[in-house]
């Protein structure tokens, strides 16, 4: 028994001496860090931020396990340590207090941190609007994300680094940031603080609520409103396809937006993206069943009809586009795109006409009557191209009034219009 009891006194001796020794080992970092810290503490003070990198990098390995009167202090003085030489490690250390701080109630360096945080936050994003406004979009990408990694709560930032991606042509990266964009279900919908310019009579929007609330008491505006703009995610995977078929796989692309599509079906913009990807594709059967299914969601939008027109037109449909652009103009009576197509496909039935007048060159009667057809044609399409030029003049509307006026030998419109053809040709 009494060796028992010895052995159990010789354990717990034992147990106390670990007991000890842990106990200085952790008294003996904890010694070592408040050390560090100072050196580093007071490098940063003279302004000597390699030295005190220096000294806060051998207390990174023991970050985790950091004495907790210590960790604030250790995360505040990286983030100080580092500041705009790297500002990636600055805003981390910097996240880490914020965050740290809040865990435990306190804000003894939040306070101090925020703004700095602000500051570097505020450098990179007008470095890279800066990159961006001078086409420098590798740099703008580059500085946009790293803004968004820097304030993840400012998505905007990682969409600006998806299109710069895109116009630097840098297709892998750009795919990168639009499906992380995806992954956080990005709508890019914003709010519009919008009133009427009593000067002018125009809506404009006053960027926040207090400024147009200002303006509005100020006497200067009047009929305030709120608007939202349009979510940005059909134009996020109408991207992607468009990425897709930059990197020669079209069938990725179609592939997306089919996708898409499924979870949105009635998404106008959505249908209108894909139908553009077959346009892209020269698939013009399938933009024209596209354009049908758009037609039924949005039945009053003349954009539709016109599109099928043109569907119509190059499959050589030739009544069913004429009708579609008269549709167009229905809903448009000012559409002058419409107006000129609607115009050029009744001329286009001329070619058959003249295919025949070639092969009846020595039938002089039949000639005569095709003759006479062809010039019912032209009087049926000249009423929409005088309209289509009145609306929008172009070399294109001028050169195919001249061609039906010398048709239908009207000599003294065609003389007047000559000269003003030859001055839009540079002759």
């Amino acid at each position: 028994m009494k060796i028992k009891n010895n052995n159990k006194l010789i354990i717990s001796k034992m147990k106390n001496q670990i007991l000890a020794l842990t106990v200085g080992f952790l008294s003996i970092a904890s010694f070592a860090q408040k050390d560090e810290l100072k050196a580093a503490e007071k490098a940063i003070k003279k302004g000597e931020f390699k030295e005190a990198k220096a000294a806060l990098a051998g207390l990174e390995a023991t970050e985790d396990s950091m004495d907790s009167k210590y960790k604030a202090k250790y995360y505040f003085l990286k983030g100080s340590a580092f500041g705009s030489s790297n500002a990636e490690k600055a805003a981390a250390a910097y996240n880490k207090l914020i965050a740290y701080e809040k865990e435990i109630g306190k804000q003894k360096y939040t306070k101090e941190a925020e703004p700095k945080l602000n500051e570097l936050i505020q450098s990179v994003s007008k470095n890279a609007i800066k990159a961006y406004n001078e086409q420098d979009y590798k740099n703008a990408t580059s500085d946009f994300y790293l803004t968004y990694k820097l304030s993840p709560k400012d998505t905007s930032f990682l969409y600006n680094a998806a299109l710069s991606s895109s116009l630097a042509k840098d297709y892998d990266g750009a795919l990168k940031y639009y499906k992380e964009l995806q992954e956080i279900k990005y709508t890019g919908i914003t709010t519009q603080y919008i009133a009427v310019n009593k000067e002018t009579g125009e809506e404009e929007d006053l960027g926040t609520k207090a400024n147009r609330d200002a303006m509005i008491k100020f006497g200067k505006y009047t009929n305030p409103s709120n608007k939202n703009t349009e979510s940005k995610q059909a134009e996020i995977i109408k991207n992607i396809g468009y990425i897709y078929v930059n990197q020669g796989k079209p069938e990725l692309a179609v592939e997306a937006l089919e996708e898409a599509r499924k979870s949105n079906p009635k998404d106008i913009n959505l249908l209108l993206n894909q139908a553009q990807m077959y346009i892209e594709l020269e698939k013009m059967d399938k933009f024209g069943e596209l354009m049908k299914e758009a037609v039924e969601l949005d039945p009053t939008n003349p954009t539709l009809f016109f599109n099928l027109g043109v569907v119509n037109a190059q499959e050589n449909h030739i009544e069913e586009a004429i009708g579609f652009y008269e549709k167009a103009i229905e809903l448009n009576p000012e559409y002058g795109d419409a107006y000129l197509n609607l115009g050029v496909t009744i001329l286009n039935k001329r070619i058959e006409v003249i295919n025949e007048m070639n092969e009846n060159l020595s039938n002089e009667k039949k000639y005569t009557e095709l003759e006479g057809e062809l010039k019912v044609i032209c009087k049926e399409a000249l009423p929409y191209i005088v309209k289509a030029d009145k609306l929008g003049r172009t070399e294109g509307t001028v050169s195919t009034l001249l061609n039906i006026y010398d048709t239908l030998e009207m000599t003294s419109e065609a003389d007047a219009l000559r000269p003003i053809y030859k001055e839009m040709r540079g002759q």
